[in-house]
């Protein structure tokens, strides 16, 4: 299921660093964590959904690929944030 308008002002209010910020990649993880978890309960009940298998695939690797720029970049932000997303156990 996609994320509503308001879901994702919501996630975006959540994570921003600023006012008028919504392309950081705080912001940017939170929503692609919302939108793999949606689509992994998607999945469990369409095990025969290849096409969007791939996508859940390539959306894991953006999030990993952020998370690691994130990590080598500012490493305060990077902890707090998969603390609150429940990332990475």
């Amino acid at each position: 299921m996609a994320l509503t308008e308001q879901r994702t002002t919501q996630i975006i209010e959540d994570y921003r660093r600023g006012d008028k910020d919504t392309g950081s990649p705080e912001v940017q993880i939170a929503l692609l964590t919302s939108r793999i978890v949606d689509l992994t309960e998607h999945l469990k009940s369409n095990k025969h959904d290849f096409a969007s298998r791939r996508g859940l695939l390539m959306m894991v690797s953006r999030r990993n690929r952020l998370l690691r720029y994130l990590q080598r970049t500012d490493r305060e932000n990077y902890q707090k944030l998969i603390g609150r997303l429940g990332l990475r156990k």
